[in-house]
């Protein structure tokens, strides 16, 4: 395990403390100020538990039950119901690192103070992430208000001792056994805190800020996937000129230009317009790559943006604030978030799409100016890369699917007391599919381009130093190059996971310098 340790405090947390906990295995602390702001606002809790006032929450059902007043030796009762009751996920397990960034983002909130939540449970939620022990939390359940409900249930369930969950050994066991084998105590809920525990926007948020790590991973790939067909197909870098981006301005754009331009650099395959086959113009998948990648980019910007202030927050119902004051709200609606993730899923379909675009135009004899049918060793008896093109164009066309938006449905629930709901775990749940399928998407063209790049050098034309460098990387990685047909699954798996690892971006800013 990373020995890594992130510091939980008052005042939120960031997208890298995210990512080290979920895919990491990063330790967690609480901070002695998260400690002390637990201990105060507990008071405030306990001091209203004792009044014979209602107070939603504490004393009080939940959702449309609210109106019924609680008596006190019901309460604990009552907070352990929410938990069992709300823990009706259905459907295939969630990934390990999903469950682990939903508690570690609870965590966030619950050290901040304003929930009410004892120290010692918060202590357990950090004692059972540090142990490696991850709840069984199941693909449906959250409607994204009042947040994700469900999700975060069985986290809670954990805590308690109850449900089922993995082990380090990745062997799914009762929790209590894995607790008891951990020397963690169950916490018995008190006043608020089953409620304080499920009231919030952590899984989606936590699937955000992966996504967005991914994406800026896969951006730049893209950026220079798209330069090696640019190269391949001989067409010209004159449109990635900084002073036509200048006339322009979208910062996406201009990185996307800058990355291409950087990963052209001494290429002796572009500028062939007037070549043979004389163009004006190179195809619009090819001369428009950076306005498409670039506003992709502008976009991850936002919802990068949007996800810092999520990360900042403090989502719970009813909250605790400043001078002792309890009150309601409706701050653990998704939409904020569920708007962003929908954006992300736009965008990735539709840099999928100008992908393929760039792939079918380096098969065909037609328009690929010169080289052979298919990128096939011997066209007739030897397919090439066709069928690997028809797998790129399946991906593309789910991702279409995927980019519907979610956060446009609203199914009312809780007889109608939460009759808008975000849908935003909905909205994640695709937008992780569409990641994995932009990076296969990614993948088939850097495959199809460096062998492109390969046999116009056969023909005569000297690639750029990045396209050499990325194709030394590519077939050190296990991809061979071209050559007679070959099972051509294994070369794409590995293609694969050499664009998702970050591997190509590795492989060319030595020669580069460090892309956007």
């Amino acid at each position: 395990m990373d020995m890594h340790t992130v510091v939980v405090g008052t005042s939120g947390t960031t997208a890298q403390d995210v990512i080290a906990v979920a895919r990491g295995n990063a330790r967690v602390e609480l901070s002695e100020a998260a400690v002390r702001a637990l201990a105060a606002a507990r008071e405030t809790v306990e001091a209203l538990a004792a009044k014979p006032e209602p107070v939603y929450g504490v004393s009080t059902g939940f959702g449309a039950l609210a109106s019924r007043h609680i008596s006190p030796e019901l309460r604990a009762q009552l907070q352990r119901n929410i938990v069992r009751s709300h823990a009706a996920g259905m459907g295939p397990r969630v990934e390990r690192e999903v469950v682990r960034a939903l508690m570690f983002l609870r965590l966030k909130t619950v050290a901040s103070g304003h929930t009410g939540v004892r120290p010692e449970v918060a202590q357990t939620m950090a004692d059972v992430l540090n142990a490696g022990i991850t709840p069984v939390v199941h693909e449906y359940g959250s409607l994204g208000c009042s947040g994700d409900l469900a999700p975060l249930s069985h986290c809670a369930l954990t805590l308690m001792g109850e449900g089922d969950a993995e082990g380090p050994d990745g062997i799914v066991r009762p929790a209590g056994e894995l607790l008891a084998t951990h020397g963690i105590t169950p916490v018995e809920l008190r006043e608020k805190e089953g409620l304080a525990l499920l009231n919030g926007t952590d899984g989606m948020l936590g699937m955000l800020v992966m996504a967005l790590a991914d994406l800026r991973t896969l951006y730049t790939s893209a950026d220079i996937t798209a330069a090696l067909s640019l190269e391949a197909l001989l067409g010209t870098d004159k449109v990635l000129a900084p002073e036509l981006h200048a006339i322009r301005p979208h910062p996406g754009q201009g990185a996307s230009a800058d990355n291409m331009l950087r990963v052209l650099a001494g290429s002796g395959l572009t500028g062939h317009h007037q070549d043979d086959a004389p163009r004006v113009q190179d195809a619009y998948s090819v001369r428009c790559a950076p306005q498409v990648n670039g506003a992709g980019r502008d976009t991850l910007a936002y919802a990068a943006t949007v996800a810092e202030r999520e990360l900042a927050s403090s989502i719970d119902n009813p909250v605790v604030l400043p001078g002792g004051r309890v009150e309601s709200n409706g701050n653990f609606h998704g939409a904020p978030v569920a708007y962003v993730l929908d954006f992300l899923a736009i965008v990735a379909a539709d840099l999928g799409s100008i992908t393929e675009r760039r792939t079918d135009r380096l098969l065909d004899k037609n328009r690929s100016h010169g080289l052979p049918p298919f990128l096939a060793d011997d066209a007739g008896v030897d397919s090439g890369l066709m069928i690997a093109q028809y797998t790129q164009a399946a991906l593309v066309s789910e991702m279409k699917r995927l980019a519907v938006p979610a956060s446009a449905d609203s199914i009312p629930s809780s007889a109608m007391q939460e009759d808008h709901v975000s849908m935003g775990w909905s909205a994640a749940r695709k937008l992780r599919t569409a990641v994995d399928n932009l990076a296969r998407i990614v993948a088939v063209e850097l495959y199809a381009a460096t062998r492109a790049v390969e046999l116009r050098a056969a023909q005569g034309l000297t690639p750029g130093p990045a396209s050499l460098a990325a194709i030394k990387a590519l077939r050190a990685a296990g991809v061979e190059g071209p050559g007679p047909d070959r099972f051509l699954s294994p070369d794409l798996a590995a293609a694969d996971a050499f664009v998702r690892a970050g591997g190509l971006v590795s492989a060319v800013e030595p020669v580069t310098g460090p892309l956007a």
